[in-house]
């Protein structure tokens, strides 16, 4: 439908022949265009007042900027007065001399142009001279000063007159404005996905074999809007990101190209749809420059594009070929497109649904310090945390002790077995472990081992606070709960253990080695 009605207009019928029922379709109504298909600007000046004289002061531009058929009416009636007048001047020189009268009775007078008895013959001595064709007949003698001045005038306003009219039309003809009409672009426009982005685009193309030297394309958004403050814009224009920033915009044109205008949160389409696209009421200005390449002239083509004019869904058919040895390009499909997959929605509704749909990661808070230690110093407390699986395993490792040695440990190690699991809270409702406890409480155990073995040299180490303040190791002890409070008053002083072996069997006294070797 929408090609026959581009091809017939908008006012057609589409008639049913197998059952006699004619339908009318549907006329819209035709929209005002700010710029023509063929580039023509839909814009009249009126109302200029004083400003007419403007045009004067620039006169050859004005001249240059008319019509064919006023530069060839200006070109005639002004050669035709300038002869004219030239001639009436002859002729009055003639006529004051009384040239008229004597030149045809007197053989003896010398006239000042021999040959002139009127002013056709002052006419045709004019045109022979500016026109330098010289017949022999009629010439200027040497006893008229006054004529000699009148031919140097004569010469010189041909000059000027020859030099302005003739250059007006030299620059009217080499103008390049009929190097765009072999400057294509497509009919429609079109709005698809491309590399996964919703592009809006159309297509250009050359048709002449003669390159358009640093060719340019830019795009216009020409759209009324109304600012914040209530000011209404007639015909805003905006400008369409063509690949500026990449240098797309630059194009090496010996085949048709295809412009694409990515629609993102930059685009002023970012909220184009396919159902609001029906009604907007947008016009998109295609601007293409280049340098002629056998003039070395600028030439500007340029087109637009309405809302009606835009395809949602839709893709350009290709139009390159590869023939044997070379590429054709078949320009009976430079205007088809074809529908492809597109979503119907916009960008922005796109990247909204996107943003619910994905699930967004829980922001992690920053440990708060304690207010009592602070975050400053040297290096702060570092904490180990011990689960109840650590604990279990602490007592496989008690079962495999001697009878008796389990018998010495079982009362502290029961209390703190008993809070590894259990986790008594601390004031505040925070649960405690023992990365809150000093490293000398968490190894307590170890403390029913003697201290000092017979036998065995002094190598000991001390198990010490990993805080290595004495101010933390008290505020910790005020952060317990009771159970750890009583074990650590027990142990105030940290425990001493001798290295003798590599295995725990090595460091037990000798009588607690025999009873465990019995076993």
């Amino acid at each position: 439908m929408s090609a026959i009605r581009r091809k017939f207009g908008e006012d057609y019928q589409v008639v049913n022949t197998s059952q006699g029922i004619t339908f009318s379709a549907q006329v819209k109504k035709k929209r005002q265009r700010f710029v023509e298909k063929n580039g023509r600007c839909n814009v009249q000046h009126g109302n200029l007042g004083g400003e007419t004289s403007r045009y004067i002061s620039d006169l050859f531009t004005t001249l240059v900027d008319l019509k064919w058929r006023w530069n060839l009416l200006i070109f005639i009636l002004t050669y035709t007065v300038a002869w004219l007048v030239m001639a009436f001047m002859w002729w009055v020189i003639a006529y004051i001399r009384g040239d008229l009268s004597n030149s045809g009775h007197d053989s003896s007078y010398t006239p000042c142009v021999a040959n002139v008895y009127n002013f056709p013959s002052a006419f045709l001595f004019f045109i022979e001279t500016e026109a330098t064709i010289g017949y022999g007949y009629r010439y200027i003698t040497e006893k008229c000063p006054e004529g000699i001045i009148l031919f140097l005038f004569q010469s010189l306003l041909g000059s000027i007159v020859d030099a302005f009219l003739i250059g007006c039309m030299f620059i009217k003809m080499s103008q390049p404005k009929k190097r765009a009409e072999t400057l294509m672009f497509s009919q429609d426009a079109v709005i698809s996905q491309r590399d996964g982005k919703l592009c809006l685009m159309f297509r250009v193309g050359n048709l002449r074999n003669s390159h358009m030297v640093s060719a340019q394309i830019r795009c216009k958004l020409i759209k009324s809007r109304q600012t914040p403050e209530g000011e209404f814009l007639p015909l805003d224009q905006c400008e369409l990101d063509v690949g500026f920033g990449t240098g797309a915009d630059q194009l090496f044109l010996v085949s048709p190209l295809t412009i694409c205008h990515e629609i993102n949160n930059k685009s002023p389409f970012f909220d184009l749809s396919q159902r609001s696209l029906k009604n907007e009421e947008f016009e998109i200005v295609v601007i293409l420059e280049g340098i002629v390449e056998t003039t070395g002239m600028t030439c500007q083509a340029r087109t637009s594009y309405t809302e009606d004019e835009v395809l949602w869904g839709n893709r350009f058919l290709p139009v390159m070929s590869l023939e044997e040895g070379f590429f054709r390009v078949d320009y009976s499909q430079f205007h088809n497109t074809f529908e492809v997959p597109t979503p119907p929605h916009s960008v922005k509704e796109q990247e909204e649904k996107s943003s619910l749909t994905s699930p967004n990661p829980l922001p992690v808070a920053p440990t708060p310090s304690s207010p009592l230690l602070g975050n400053g110093g040297r290096g702060g407390r570092r904490e180990r945390l011990l689960s109840a699986d650590c604990a279990d395993h602490m007592e496989d490792q008690v079962t495999r002790r001697p009878s008796k040695l389990q018998r010495m440990s079982s009362t502290r190690e029961e209390l703190l077995l008993r809070g590894y699991k259990t986790g008594p809270s601390l004031p505040g409702g925070k649960a405690s472990s023992t990365g809150d406890l000093p490293l000398s409480i968490q190894r307590l155990r170890s403390s029913s081992i003697p201290a000092v073995r017979q036998g065995q040299p002094e190598e000991q180490v001390q198990l010490l606070s990993l805080d290595g303040e004495a101010e933390e190791g008290e505020v910790e002890k005020h952060r317990l709960p009771a159970a750890y409070s009583s074990i650590a008053a027990q142990t105030p002083k940290p425990v001493q253990i001798p290295l003798v072996g590599s295995r725990p069997e090595d460091n037990l006294p000798a009588k607690l080695r025999r009873m465990n070797a019995d076993r």
